[in-house]
């Protein structure tokens, strides 16, 4: 029997359809981020320095990779939403063939990159050179399986933009088990390193692939899926182009927030071995921290996407201040835990004192922006789903390369140096980012007002004179 798990958001109340959303896309994060994680806590657990920091600065090239595709993809969950909100199914099949066209092509290039390459993007990351060669295996052996990752953030982008939060959800969690499963074998067991951790989390994500396959086939969908219509590849050319438009932005931007932060692991790393470890561990712990403001921020797209797409912007306006007031509330007190008992999260992923002090010092002054991204990762969710991709690309680049990396160089020479110090660049260039966001929202409002006041004429104009 198939089953029916995709959502209207065009209508009824905002509230709870919209937690109802977040809580899988929340949990489906949480497991996505494990598998770095548990990368990291098994390597901490059963191999060497070098290998920690060989998985914390590869996994961070790699998550750097992962997080552009997945901002592309955004484009389809994007497309998919406004055209379910248009009423326009028919276009949907060629917008899946489409960004597998796209993706496609990004996985064979991205794919060469990183397995002939390695060497050269480990070097430009002042790998420390004890953690070389973990970190050059790490490399190598992930952008063998990268395909396969894009194929994993491609179909969890489909069933976001049907609102189906549910069954990625599921197959992630299959894949995690198999991840933590592997990193014991390969890590534990066999005492393969930082390999190991990228052989069990290339194979878990290849599961989780499968799954997806076999669960689609499971799925009632809100539109008839023709595969045979994939091959007319001029066809499918417009569909591409709006793909590329809405998620190019996306993916440019994130790039660049993304080399922003590994400038900044580059800036730490010539610090030494326990600097660049602490560092990796206390990114490893913010990437949980921010689980909650990056599952809002993919929910609000989705529902602003649909309401947008139905000619509905107070909807998309009303699902923006119940992101952020929801957001807030668990922002804040994760923060707080961040800031005071840092130390037991980062000794999750670390045995060695000095490793933990580092890391804690980092994740003091990133539990502000714990706080600070409520705000701007709704606010990115909102202008995603209105399709303002531009100005997402846009202030994220004033964030990282105005705010963040010119700040993070100034407060490594800072006395006496701290991660600590460091870290503070990031909360902010976040200020600086809502700033923008602000300004862009006026300018929103400003232009709903003026659709609606020439709908208002043309209504007046329909009316016969004397009535």
């Amino acid at each position: 029997m198939k089953a029916e798990r995709n959502i209207n958001f065009t209508e009824g109340p905002i509230t709870g359809p919209l937690v109802r959303f977040m809580l899988p896309v929340l949990l489906a994060l949480f497991l996505q981020s494990l598998y770095g994680a548990v990368d990291l806590l098994v390597v901490g657990q059963f191999a060497t320095s070098a290998d920690v920091s060989g998985v914390s600065t590869g996994s961070q090239i790699m998550m750097t990779l992962t997080n552009i595709v997945a901002s592309f993809s955004m484009g389809m969950t994007i497309l998919l939403g406004q055209k379910i909100g248009e009423k326009r199914t028919d276009e949907c099949s060629p917008v899946i063939g489409a960004g597998l066209v796209l993706f496609l092509c990004i996985g064979v290039l991205l794919t060469g990159l990183t397995v002939i390459f390695p060497g050269a993007i480990a070097s430009l990351m002042n790998a420390p050179e004890e953690a070389m060669p973990a970190t050059v295996g790490y490399i190598r052996t992930c952008g063998v399986g990268i395909i396969v990752i894009i194929a994993y953030n491609l179909i969890g982008s489909i069933f976001r933009g049907l609102g189906d939060s549910r069954t990625p959800l599921i197959t992630v969690a299959i894949a995690t088990v198999v991840n933590i499963f592997g990193d014991l074998l390969l890590v534990a067991v066999f005492h393969m390193g930082a390999v190991g951790a990228a052989v069990a989390t290339v194979a878990a994500q290849l599961v989780s692939v499968i799954c997806s396959y076999f669960m689609i086939r499971r799925q009632t969908l809100p539109f008839t899926v023709e595969p045979r219509e994939w091959k007319n590849l001029r066809a499918l050319l417009p569909f591409v182009k709006r793909i590329t438009g809405l998620g190019l932005p996306l993916a440019f931007s994130d790039f660049l927030v993304g080399l922003s932060f590994l400038i900044i692991l580059a800036i730490v790393n010539s610090l030494g071995l326990t600097a660049s470890a602490g560092m990796g561990v206390a990114e490893k712990v913010c990437n949980f921290i921010m689980l909650v403001s990056s599952a809002f921020s993919q929910s609000v797209a989705a529902f602003v996407a649909q309401n947008y797409g139905a000619g509905k912007p107070d909807r998309c306006l009303k699902a923006l201040k119940v992101g952020i007031g929801l957001s807030l509330a668990c922002g804040t007190a994760i923060g707080l835990f961040a800031y005071f008992r840092g130390d037991l999260l980062c000794g999750i992923f670390s045995r060695e004192p000095d490793v933990i002090a580092h890391a804690w010092d980092y994740l003091k002054a990133y539990a502000f922006d714990a706080f600070l991204t409520a705000f701007l990762f709704v606010f990115i969710g909102f202008f995603n789903g209105v399709g303002m991709t531009r100005f997402v690309m846009l202030q994220g680049i004033v964030g990282a390369f105005c705010v963040r990396v010119p700040l993070s160089f100034v407060f490594s020479k800072w006395e006496p140096v701290s991660l600590f110090h460091i870290g503070l660049a990031t909360p902010c260039s976040t200020v600086v980012q809502i700033i923008l966001c602000f300004i862009a929202m006026a300018a929103f409002r400003k232009r709903k007002a003026a659709v609606a006041d020439r709908l208002a004429d043309v209504e007046a104009k329909k009316i016969p004179k004397g009535d």
